[in-house]
């Protein structure tokens, strides 16, 4: 059984500007997995760099609000919120709330550098 806590995990500035704190991931943890698994944070006012991933993502709203752009849409995202963004899609969200926009980010298959472009 692996048990990972959020709170020992370490936060990197992800390339999109957000404070990440990678909890599974299949490379790192020999783990039987596709997908990676991170827990996402943007402080208020702020908004995520726009980028593109190859794969597939699905941002979870834990806590706050914001926009989240995709493409051409764009819609108002609040807590029990899951957003599909296909792949090679342009994307980026935005924190309109005055706390932290908390959320978690599932990329199919598995997060790698070579497949995220900053736009």
């Amino acid at each position: 059984m692996l048990i990972k806590d959020l709170r020992n995990c370490d936060e990197i500035l992800a390339g999109d500007n957000t404070a990440l704190r990678e909890l599974l991931h299949p490379n790192k943890e020999n783990l039987d997995l596709r997908y990676s698994l991170a827990h996402a944070a943007l402080k208020p006012g702020k908004t995520s760099l726009p980028h593109r991933l190859k794969t597939s993502e699905v941002y979870y709203i834990l806590e706050g609000e914001g926009i989240m752009y995709v493409d051409n849409e764009s819609a108002k995202v609040r807590p029990h919120q899951a957003i599909y963004i296909p792949p090679n899609s342009i994307q980026y969200i935005q924190n309109t709330g005055n706390s932290d926009l908390k959320f978690l980010c599932i990329v199919d298959p598995a997060w790698k550098p070579e497949d995220e472009e900053v736009v």
